[in-house]
């Protein structure tokens, strides 16, 4: 016996339908260990480049970024998606935000020089993702 071809489509494209919805992944700015990671990246840039006294690591810096897109791309997202969402302009506004509440969390001032050569220096003492990015001159 035969099935309608009508009740076939309907079943293939209700099983497409919860295929692609289990699949759905998150904004990717709403992941946390990305967005993290990302934002240490973030801090220890800004503070590098305020603090005359401290420098980045660079080559550390750069393996680290390609190991955050290394593992968003093990989470399923695409280089287009990072991309995406390592070039907007709303991302980088929140995560330096995000940067400022930290700051301001320790007792320091994000927009003072000073405190940020000392929360950089305390994060290196501390040996933080933050301060493993940077190097005392």
């Amino acid at each position: 016996m035969r099935k309608p071809i009508g009740v076939l489509t309907g079943a293939a494209l209700a099983s497409m339908m919860m295929v692609t919805a289990a699949s759905a992944k998150p904004d990717l700015s709403t992941v946390k260990e990305i967005d993290d990671k990302m934002l240490q990246v973030g801090l220890a840039l800004e503070i590098s480049e305020q603090c005359n006294s401290i420098s980045a690591r660079k080559v550390k810096g750069v393996s680290f970024l390609w190991s955050v897109k290394s593992r968003a791309n093990a989470l399923g997202y695409s280089d287009d998606e990072i991309n995406a969402y390592r070039k907007s302009k709303a991302n980088k506004a929140r995560i330096r935000a995000r940067g400022e509440d930290y700051v301001k969390s320790k007792g320091l001032d994000p927009k003072s020089a000073a405190d940020l050569c000392t929360l950089g220096k305390a994060e290196i003492a501390k040996g933080s993702v933050i301060g493993s990015l940077l190097r005392a001159k």
